[in-house]
């Protein structure tokens, strides 16, 4: 059975639910075969999008938008169903802004609190 983000619920599809506000969500490829295994690639997907004024009083607007995608992981068959593999070199660049937003937001509300 090929994993989808209905039938494979785990810590990705999580993960991807908490931060979707953000516009950061997952994406899953069509299975491949790797050495007689069929595994199905998982990828952290953000995009974000933004519209204003090109020049300070100026009334013509710009906008732009822009996206990525990487890989984290793959989902390959396991004795108790479909089993997540973490690539953790593309985990760990992924949770560097993840990290840094945590950080900053720890300190607004530290600095809130001793107000």
């Amino acid at each position: 059975m090929t994993p989808t983000p209905s039938t494979a619920p785990s810590t990705v599809d999580h993960l991807a639910d908490s931060v979707s506000k953000l516009g950061i969500g997952t994406a899953y490829g069509d299975p491949v075969d790797i050495g007689g295994t069929k595994v199905t690639p998982v990828a952290v997907t953000w995009f974000g999008f933004g519209a204003g004024p090109e020049n300070d009083g100026d009334a013509a607007t710009a906008g732009g938008g822009g996206g990525a995608s990487i890989p984290i992981g793959v989902y390959q068959p396991g004795v108790d169903g479909p089993a997540f593999k973490p690539n953790l070199i593309a985990l760990l660049a992924v949770s560097i802004p993840v990290l840094w937003v945590g950080g900053r937001a720890l300190t607004s509300i530290i600095k809130a609190l001793k107000k």
